[in-house]
């Protein structure tokens, strides 16, 4: 399971991957831990059709049967939680990202891997996720997991991120559910790499 990762990028960054966006900072600063329950910068679709980015909690409140602990991963998603979020395309965004982080070791001497895309590559990509509004203004987002590739796979053998490419953002925020959920995949090994 994921529970943190990096979004250093600029928004010059952002919008050379993403296109033109709305909520554009100059100075939205480089978020070089991000961790559950704290806040990172997501886009999603405003109701023109354009993209707006904004700063969301990450953890969605999660069922009354878990208590309505913050869920930071969604793996299941044939669960009757997501269906509705995931049949509305105004609940669907992406999670900028430029790095994630997993843990290897035995408890009490676990390390960070860090993981993303090959040196030389845009280091931004993004990850599937649904957001939802919040009580006090703050919305939160929780992203999408699937099977792991070999190369996450190796230290995290359960679930990665799905993690989309620029080509891949209109469908999985403007498609019908069965499509967008289609690009809940491994990434492709040959692409990604582990950082040193």
């Amino acid at each position: 399971m994921c529970n943190l990762y990096s979004m250093t990028a600029t928004v010059d960054e952002m919008k050379r991957l993403f296109g033109p966006f709305e909520g554009e900072r100059d100075n939205l600063p480089a978020f070089g831990e991000i961790y559950p329950g704290k806040p990172a910068p997501v886009l999603r679709r405003k109701d023109d059709g354009g993209l707006k980015l904004e700063i969301m909690e990450w953890g969605f409140p999660g069922p009354a049967a878990a208590k309505g602990r913050p869920v930071t991963n969604i793996r299941n998603l044939a669960s009757p939680f997501w269906r509705s979020a995931l049949n509305r395309t105004d609940r669907r965004c992406v999670v900028p990202v430029t790095r994630f982080c997993e843990w290897e070791g035995e408890k009490g001497a676990k390390r960070k891997v860090w993981f993303g895309l090959h040196e030389g590559a845009d280091p931004l990509f993004a990850f599937a996720g649904l957001w939802r509004p919040g009580e006090g203004g703050v919305p939160y987002m929780a992203f999408l997991t699937c099977d792991p590739n070999g190369v996450v796979g190796a230290v995290h053998p359960k679930a990665m991120p799905v993690m989309l490419r620029a080509a891949d953002v209109p469908t999985w925020l403007d498609s019908e559910a069965a499509t967008a959920c289609a690009l809940a995949v491994p990434y492709a090994d040959a692409d990604m790499c582990r950082l040193p």
